[in-house]
């Protein structure tokens, strides 16, 4: 097979120098994550220093590595290996001319969108697509995703996240997307903006590196559409948006709740019609659907392999996955939604347990959300009507920010306000009973993985 790249490749790319040659089937900056035939690029940060750990990453089988100080082992030598990342990253972009490539951002839904449009495109062109793994979105995840990205790929996929504004006009220049995609926006890091008009200004830049025949996709129904469309005028040949509303160009005919759970929905697109099962349930998947089918048109692909490639997913760890929590007389259903949570995500995902059939109770647990700014205790509380929305019949509320919600809910609803996942584990454990469906949410930081876990370990 031909080499992800040559020792060669990768001096040209980075204007480094090379000692000894190698070929690289891999590229990552974690030595733990080594696989035989890597290449470690040795990344400077505040934390760590990724040097002290190159004869790590030769033990467990690294083919060279990209450093900026001497060591053993075949190796490229550059002054910054941060800024070599960022060359590698561009490299792998140039060489990869008639790949359709894609971005993807938004508030919420980046991941599950981006993964279900993998599925939805590997489905037509098996082999042929690479995406960003995990959540590397970030300024050193991405241009390591774009190094990873085979020559030889007809999608490429990428998430971009951002934090600050200004972060995802650098990340879409390494890209060049052919197709931008803002899932939603909402108020999530809203530590670090004024307002959410400033997270739409902020998420609009992805379109800014568009190629000159380049496709911006905005969802519809977001209150800042109109915003996100100013944002992609300039740089988009086509602007094409999705949604559940009248004048959308990509939306849903007819919505339906599934036999198993899931969802049926008709899309209407500009040239098309189609009917597709979505297996996760929810109105915010059906608008990653949505999402992907506009996607997909847009880059050429298949729609009716993307249809069933959507009645094909699964449910991601910490998004959505459903696992059954085995008990001494019978079984209960988690969903899994541990791995972030903002007002938004929250709300949708309290809408899908309520929807939920169950023959026990429903239970929320539910852990605080993050980067929320001055607004933290306002936003914690609005969650008291989507809570009592979704009938739910016992909360367990995590951490000191959902003391808020707690009192918003007031003492009709019967809920326990621990102050940490350990806590949460002791009466999660006490609570659940057979035939319960119990959603589990929270930012990532709070560490609702964990109980996760403890509940339903055995299961995954």
């Amino acid at each position: 097979m031909t080499p992800l790249w040559t020792s060669e490749e990768i001096a040209r790319a980075v204007g480094g120098t090379a000692q000894g040659g190698f070929e690289a089937g891999g590229v990552t900056f974690d030595s733990r994550e080594v696989e035989p035939g890597d290449l470690f690029i040795a990344l400077r940060g505040e934390a760590t220093d990724g040097h002290r750990f190159v004869s790590q990453a030769f033990a467990r089988g690294a083919a060279g590595a990209l450093v900026s100080e001497p060591v053993e082992g075949a190796h490229v030598r550059v002054a910054d290996t941060v800024q070599a990342l960022d060359a590698l990253g561009r490299a792998a972009r140039e060489r990869s001319s008639q790949a359709r490539i894609v971005g993807v951002t938004g508030s919420v839904g980046k991941t599950s969108t981006k993964e279900a449009l993998f599925a939805a495109l590997d489905r037509g062109s098996p082999d042929r697509v690479h995406r960003s793994l995990k959540s590397y979105n970030n300024h050193t995840g991405v241009p390591l995703s774009l190094s990873r990205m085979p020559r030889e790929t007809r999608y490429g996929l990428f998430e971009m996240g951002m934090n600050h504004a200004g972060e995802l006009s650098a990340l879409t220049r390494l890209v060049r997307p052919h197709v931008a995609l803002v899932t939603t926006v909402a108020s999530a890091h809203r530590e670090f903006f004024a307002s959410e008009e400033a997270i739409a200004d902020a998420k609009g830049e992805i379109f800014s590196g568009l190629e000159p025949d380049g496709v911006a996709i905005i969802p519809f129904d977001n209150p800042h559409r109109d915003r996100l469309i100013a944002a992609a005028r300039p740089h988009a040949a086509r602007i094409v948006t999705f949604g559940l509303g009248e004048g959308a160009d990509v939306r849903a005919g007819y919505v339906v709740r599934g036999p198993k759970g899931g969802t049926m929905a008709t899309a209407l697109l500009p040239e098309a019609q189609l009917s597709f099962t979505v297996a996760q349930p929810g109105e915010h998947w059906v608008m990653n659907a949505l999402a992907v089918l506009a996607v997909v048109e847009a880059v050429g692909g298949d729609l009716a392999a993307a249809g069933l490639a959507l009645a094909d997913l699964g449910g991601l760890k910490g998004r959505g996955e459903r696992l059954r929590v085995p008990l001494a007389d019978g079984e209960a259903l988690l969903i899994d939604e541990s791995y972030n949570a903002n007002p938004a995500s929250m709300t949708a995902t309290l809408k899908v347990l309520g929807d939920e059939p169950v023959t026990g109770r429903r239970i929320a647990i539910l852990g605080a959300m993050r980067e929320l700014g001055a607004e933290t205790d306002d936003f914690h509380a609005a969650l008291a009507g989507p809570v009592e929305a979704a009938k739910v019949d016992f909360a367990i509320l995590v951490g000191p920010e959902m003391g808020a919600l707690a009192k918003a809910l007031g003492p009709g609803t019967d809920l326990a306000h621990v102050p940490d996942t350990a806590a949460a584990i002791e009466r999660a454990r006490e609570a659940i009973g057979p035939g319960d469906a119990v959603l589990v949410k929270g930012s990532n930081s709070i560490g609702l993985a964990a109980l996760v876990e403890a509940l339903a370990g055995g299961e995954r």
